[in-house]
């Protein structure tokens, strides 16, 4: 599907690309992963031709049509659904084609419509958006009534509706909350064309994806399987490396001993030589470098307060309009790991900033130790940062008596050396500003961490980090994430927002899995006000003229012939079923055989279905 032949790109003083090359099979669902600022997403730009080659090739086949998410959809006056179903430009260019289109051209309209299956675009493109989170009651809404994150939403919603041969998306769960992260996973697996996903996501990774594409150094390698075979397929490609320069070094040593010992004895010169001349030969493996990433420091409490540290009792909160949670009835002890689950707008943050104080209390009673100290983290927080500022400006307002050399000290620690002190937060990148105030927020040694959304900007290995900073924190933990396996191997009970109220959720993350997998297909299947497509055209009051019939015919030949081939292969299995000797060679033979009787005997009655749906609609143009 796409190939990239010795691809060289330099931009902003430095080189994203040297050399590289690589081929994507078709229909592969590829992540592609490295550190932070490798030049992802420049890549995804030289695709989509926003940016000029240096030199080389990328390639896509001829009317290869890419669908990418570059940004928020407008905030227009069109519905929700009509915004989705004009993402396939096809459909919507021969419906539009109907208001003009003369009499005799309609027939090929509509076999067209029918070939792209166009009746059930209005059912698949809210089964689509109903999976992203958006009700029913939301299909008919305007555009203009949904904010910037639900209209990120609905751009990955159109790009999914349209199918491109090429599908391009850029951390596409870091908008999605862990219900929508979940459904995308599945989506993702069954999409039907190429999809290059960058992603963080190790779960996404693992679970919906076939191909690891890498790039470090400005090459870029593919791996088969997922992030765990990705890991292991490099980790032995290190070991193996290693070993081999442990040889040839050892072998260099070696000859290079005999070099010295006897190069300048005439009985020996002529052996020196020939192992100097060997000696340049030798092949120079470098030795492997392991990428480090800095900790993330997370200080413990001293001295651990009494249980409990919370205790909800009828609480309801909201913002001064009618509650957003009520009824809170909840106990949080000192070393509890809670994992909040909860689609967008149930009511997490809120019950986040309830905890952190942030938002006062409408009804109920939180009793809780004044002597409590909080770390509160959120998104927000680095979209609030002022971008003249830098690091050392940030950590003088947070340690004001503390001196210099102390401050850039534990700068150091949270993996900011000396270029990166003074550097302005405009040009640090997401996961750095992340990774600051991630360490800000713990400064104190606090009692109970509040984490909503820490690792939408952070790489696999700076996630990995975090959760090695959580498991050493000894106090307490409320974790908000769409990332599944933080989640998983950080949570110790579930919480789930929903109804208005947030609850303990008896099961675990596959329990909760299947629930909102159920969940979103009940909604798909719920009824709703969407358009199907237009009925056929009504009988033509102009004098009779013939229409044509071409796409037609050609589909209910197609049927016919695949008919006749599924017809022959049931026949051709029925054969060797009645053969005794395929029986009494062993089991084995006859077992596959029945196998794939089952399976001819399906397609056979596809087959059937298709030719009388094409053979009707062929007879009803005709008439």
């Amino acid at each position: 599907m796409l190939q990239i032949q010795e691809l060289v790109f330099d931009a902003w003083g430095r080189r994203f690309f040297d050399n590289a090359t690589v081929m994507l099979p078709r229909t592969a669902k590829v992540g592609l992963v490295g550190r932070n600022g490798v030049g992802k997403s420049t890549l995804f730009k030289l695709i989509k031709g926003e940016l000029v080659l240096g030199s080389g090739e990328i390639k896509l086949p001829r009317e290869a049509r890419i669908g990418s998410v570059d940004q928020e959809h407008p905030a227009t006056p069109v519905s929700l659904i009509d915004t989705v179903l004009a993402a396939d430009l096809e459909r919507a260019r021969l419906l539009s084609a109907l208001d003009t289109a003369a009499p005799e051209a309609m027939g090929d309209i509509y076999a067209r419509l029918i070939e792209i299956d166009a009746d059930r675009a209005p059912s698949r493109a809210a089964e689509i958006l109903a999976g992203l989170g958006f009700s029913t009651e939301d299909l008919l809404r305007p555009m203009a009534e949904f904010s910037g994150g639900w209209r990120m939403r609905v751009a990955l919603a159109a790009a999914l509706f349209a199918e491109p041969d090429l599908l391009l998306l850029d951390e596409p769960t870091n908008y999605l909350d862990l219900e929508g992260a979940l459904w995308l996973e599945s989506r993702l697996r069954a999409y039907p064309h190429a999809a290059l996903i960058i992603s963080h996501d190790r779960e996404l990774l693992n679970n919906s994806v076939d191909h690891i594409l890498h790039l470090a150094d400005g090459k870029l390698a593919l791996y088969p399987g997922g992030y765990d075979a990705f890991e292991t397929q490099r980790a032995e490609q290190a070991r193996v490396q290693e070993a081999m320069r442990a040889r040839i070094d050892a072998k260099r040593a070696h000859m290079q001993s005999f070099v010295d010992r006897f190069r300048y004895k005439a009985s020996k010169a002529t052996q020196a030589q020939s192992r100097l001349k060997a000696l340049a030969k030798l092949p120079v493996v470098g030795a492997i470098e392991a990428e480090h990433v800095a900790p993330f420091t997370l200080p413990s409490p001293e001295r651990p307060l009494a249980p409990p540290l919370i205790r909800l009792e009828g609480v309801s909160v909201g913002y001064g309009g009618p509650p957003i949670l009520r009824g809170l009835n909840l106990r949080l002890d000192v070393d509890d790991r809670i994992g909040l689950l909860g689609v967008n707008g149930a009511g997490k943050s809120t019950f986040a900033k309830m905890i952190a104080e942030a938002l006062p209390l409408e009804a109920g009673h939180m009793h809780r130790d004044r002597r409590m100290r909080v770390g509160w983290f959120h998104q927000h927080q680095i979209e609030a940062l002022d971008p003249v500022d830098t690091p050392l400006d940030i950590i003088r307002r947070a340690m004001p008596e503390a001196s210099e050399a102390a401050r850039r000290s534990r700068l150091a620690q949270y993996g900011f050396h000396r270029e990166k002190v003074e550097t302005t937060v405009s040009d640090l990148s997401g996961g750095e500003r992340a990774r600051l105030l991630l360490n800000l927020v713990a400064t104190d040694a606090p009692h109970l961490l509040i984490l909503d959304e820490p690792t939408n900007h952070l790489d696999i290995d700076s996630r990995r980090a975090l959760l090695d900073a959580l498991n050493d924190y000894a106090g307490a933990v409320i974790l908000i994430t769409h990332d599944r396996s933080l989640m998983e191997l950080v949570a110790d009970r579930l919480w789930l927002a929903a109804d208005g109220t947030i609850k303990p959720f008896d099961g675990d993350l596959e329990d909760y899995a299947t629930y909102v997998v159920d969940r979103a297909k009940a909604r798909a299947r719920a009824p709703t006000q969407v358009r199907e497509a237009p009925p056929p055209p009504p009988p033509a009051s102009t004098p009779p003229r013939k229409a044509p019939t071409g796409n037609a015919r050609r589909r209910a030949e197609a049927a016919e012939a695949a008919l006749g081939r599924a017809s022959e292969r049931l026949a051709a299995i029925d054969a060797q079923l009645s053969d005794p000797a395929v029986f009494t060679g062993g089991p084995e033979r006859a077992t596959v055989l029945a196998k794939e009787r089952d399976q001819a005997q399906a397609a056979l009655e596809a087959a059937e279905a298709e030719w009388l749906e094409a053979t009707e609609a062929y007879e009803a143009l005709k008439a």
